[in-house]
């Protein structure tokens, strides 16, 4: 048995030679391999309180009908709804979804006369930092005191009339 030789024109032979070459160089990683720095990502808490919140020495009820009378009376203010039993008003202003709550606080060491807490908080009920909000919580704070004179008024004019 003789055995053939296969002769391959120059081309192949050196294709031949250098793809493999090729093939193993690829797979050998040179120094280092690359490393990507990501910058660190900002994490933004939600906010624990609503900025603009405050307090008024004025009854619950009182301080809530004097926020709707306010709230409709106010240009940018869309009045959505309102719960007496929940002491809230669904609003929006400036397109921004929320509530404003009037909360009775109970008397303490430091609480002496019927306090109202007037804050905001999302449609879901958690607390709400947004210019618009505070801008509103800003506004009813100026205007709530001669408001709530006006609601007290009304109410006794009409227990007066009623009486009659």
């Amino acid at each position: 048995m003789s055995a053939r030789l296969i002769f391959l024109p120059p081309t192949y032979a050196i294709l031949i030679a250098i793809v493999p070459a090729v093939l193993l160089a690829g797979c050998r990683t040179m120094g280092e391999p690359m490393k990507v720095e990501l910058p660190p990502a900002e994490i933004v808490l939600p906010p624990l309180t609503t900025r603009g919140e405050f307090l008024i020495e004025a009854d619950k009820l009182d301080t809530w009908n004097a926020v709707g009378q306010i709230a409709v009376r106010t240009a940018g203010v869309e009045y959505d709804g309102r719960a007496q039993m929940l002491d809230l008003y669904s609003l929006r202003y400036r397109g921004e979804a929320f509530l404003i709550l009037t909360k009775a606080l109970p008397q303490s060491e430091t609480i002496r006369r019927l306090t109202t807490r007037v804050t905001a908080t999302t449609q879901a009920g958690k607390p709400i930092d947004s210019d618009a909000v505070a801008e509103l919580l800003a506004l009813l704070q100026r205007q709530l005191p001669a408001e709530i004179a006006v609601v007290r008024a009304t109410q006794a004019a009409e227990r007066t009339k009623a009486e009659k």
